[in-house]
């Protein structure tokens, strides 16, 4: 017999929630590649201890109610707010509200997707920038200073379930920024990046195959 979810002591729905919309590491990765980003990259709150007496439907509810209380940035935007048109579309990324706002050159489609954003204040970057290339399956090399503040990084991951880029990614002018998926759903919602803004791979699949070369970018 299951009990329901108001039956929870408090400590264990808390620690659930601070688990919220938690995923499974992709399937064999190494301590060379997603662990150690994994270990400096993210905030990593996982709940790996079971709850007694819940069903999935009700671990999932839970779950889902705490990616809602890390994300509090659905609320729809106008473009016209951030962007003096739509050329190209208009992509504006939230970073206190954590998340992405897409709108598409003939303004005729709007989404919001939730994202993780940087860990600190330092590696966070505002402002006006574009999409300058795109790619289905990218690699990753740790920047220098990813490099300096941790030299044990694997200095090249190829694509793959252990990429810290998910499957895709949409590279900015800033160097070394991007837009891109993560094989590590821990971090949606969550200050969890070294600067780059992650998002689910469905999401950005999808967004990938509306974006383009040269599609306005603004981070706030």
């Amino acid at each position: 017999m299951t009990r329901s979810t108001d039956k929870l002591t408090r400590r264990q729905a808390a620690r659930l929630m601070a688990g919220a919309g938690l995923g499974m590491l992709g399937a064999g990765c190494t301590r060379s590649a997603s662990s150690l980003m994994d270990d400096y990259a993210t905030v990593s709150q996982a709940n790996t201890e079971p709850v007694a007496g819940l069903d999935s439907s009700q671990l999932m509810e839970l779950r889902q109610a705490g990616l809602d209380r890390r994300v509090s940035g659905f609320i729809s935007r106008h473009w016209s707010d951030y962007f003096p048109s739509l050329n190209n579309g208009a992509i504006l990324v939230d970073t206190q509200a954590r998340a992405l706002h897409y709108w598409s050159e003939d303004g005729g489609r709007y989404k919001i997707y939730p994202t993780s954003v940087p860990l600190t204040p330092e590696l966070t970057r505002t402002g006006r920038t574009q999409v300058v290339q795109k790619r289905v399956g990218p690699d990753w090399r740790p920047t220098p200073n990813m490099l300096k503040r941790n030299p044990d990084l694997p200095t090249y991951v190829g694509p793959g379930p252990e990429n810290p880029l998910g499957t895709h990614a949409l590279y900015l002018s800033w160097q070394y920024y991007r837009i891109h998926g993560t094989n590590d759903t821990r971090k949606i919602g969550r200050k969890s990046s070294n600067g780059c803004i992650g998002l689910y791979n469905e999401d950005i699949a999808e967004l990938f195959g509306w974006a383009s070369v040269g599609t306005q970018v603004l981070l706030v």
